[in-house]
């Protein structure tokens, strides 16, 4: 029997298996994959990492591999249009750190933290399994029992789901959603352009939903394209010529000539947040516990923040003797992440409705908040730090860039 079997290979289950060993490396922790080998090294996207999730990574050792492909945002600017605008005034921009001359976040190829955590995996002694799930499971007194694709049963004191926002385990174990469809798509790709872009992200506020880029490495720019489902397929299918001259109008000339060098790919987007994050023997973490709307750019983050609550949770009921896998322990975990979840999805939730339409009093009233907002340095500095993830008393050590 092992103690913890990890279901989902992405940057969530990899981060809570190095994690744990490298807390408690006489725990026994096995991750299992459904993608095909090598699937991982086909991701064109990236992420936002926040300043906290930049520390936690650090601490489990893996920032040092990532640093080369990360690039800083060192500024963030709101504007708030149509499309068709010739002028976009700015309302709000954001300058600062996320505390010891850190930025507030970092662009990250999906690819570079999935190789840093997978090698980090295996230098820690972690099983990763590919091409292979849970199919089935069964919670018991002092095991879960599990069957994986293809028949083969397994063991664990305590199975974690990480196999995102559409959890299959989720379902099985029981465990209700609030859920709600947008009707709205993100366009993801990236972009090359003439001018730099001196570290600096923007998201315009247009009629159908925010259009956000974000600076990476070599005068690129990751694209979060959001429009309504139906024109988000039509695009994604459009032909490059369309494609291109479509994105022009909403990301302007300001960089010079773009030309998109990645591919393209709508996901839609939708609230869906667990009533319970924890059931005995079971834990959710990740996409599987919450889905967001982009629209803060916090998803990833949210991720990080239930693996450092987490780890903690088991690490230290490790420590104490404490059957990780019971319910007593991870209520702990529950307690600590359900209300900053709930919070941040009702926060984007009232972000996107209040941003994407074009009603002029709506219009009108948000772009004078936002104007109030831009000149109040106490209240910017507060926005910085949220974006930023700064660690508060009481958060996981992890993110404060503490080890377990």
């Amino acid at each position: 029997m092992i103690d913890v079997l990890i279901a989902g290979g992405g940057y969530v289950g990899l981060s809570l298996a190095v994690s744990l060993k490298k807390a408690a490396p006489h725990l026994d922790v096995t991750v299992v994959d459904g993608a095909p080998e090598g699937a991982w090294k086909k991701d064109e996207r990236a992420s936002a990492v926040a300043s906290a999730a930049e520390r936690m990574l650090d601490v489990l050792g893996v920032w040092d591999a990532i640093a080369p492909e990360a690039e800083p945002i060192l500024r963030m600017v709101i504007t708030d249009s149509k499309a068709v605008d010739p002028v976009r005034p700015v309302f709000l921009t954001f300058e600062g750190d996320g505390g010891e001359g850190r930025p507030f976040a970092h662009m990250v190829p999906n690819t570079a933290m999935v190789g840093a955590l997978r090698a980090a995996c295996k230098d820690l002694g972690v099983s990763i399994r590919q091409s292979t799930m849970v199919e089935s499971f069964k919670s018991g007194e002092h095991a879960v029992a599990m069957t994986l694709a293809g028949g083969e049963t397994i063991e664990a004191r305590l199975l974690v789901a990480c196999d995102g926002v559409r959890s299959k385990l989720r379902e099985a174990a029981g465990i209700k959603v609030v859920e709600f469809d947008y009707g709205q798509s993100g366009i993801v790709t990236t972009v090359e352009h003439e001018r730099p872009h001196e570290g600096t992200a923007e998201e315009h506020f247009l009629p159908a939903g925010p259009f956000a880029t974000l600076p990476l490495k070599n005068n690129r720019s990751s694209l979060v394209w959001t429009e309504s489902t139906f024109d988000a397929e039509r695009l994604v299918k459009a032909d490059d010529f369309l494609f291109e001259e479509e994105l022009e109008r909403r990301f302007g000339h300001k960089l010079g000539h773009l030309k998109v060098v990645g591919g393209r790919r709508a996901f839609p987007l939708g609230l869906t947040l667990a009533r319970e994050f924890v059931a005995p023997r079971f834990a959710l973490a990740g996409d599987a516990a919450h889905g967001i709307h982009p629209i803060s750019g916090q998803g990833l983050n949210l991720g990080f923040k239930d693996v450092a609550a987490l780890a903690e949770t088991i690490v230290e009921a490790d420590r104490l003797g404490l059957d990780i896998g019971s319910l007593a322990v991870l209520e702990r975990y529950q307690i600590w992440r359900r209300f900053d979840t709930f919070r941040m999805g009702v926060t984007t939730d009232v972000l996107n409705r209040l941003f994407s339409n074009d009603i002029t009093p709506i219009r009108i009233a948000r772009d004078v908040g936002l104007g109030i907002v831009d000149r109040l340095p106490s209240l910017k500095n507060f926005f910085i730090r949220q974006a930023a993830g700064v660690a508060g008393e009481g958060d996981p050590r992890l993110l404060a860039g503490q080890p377990i």
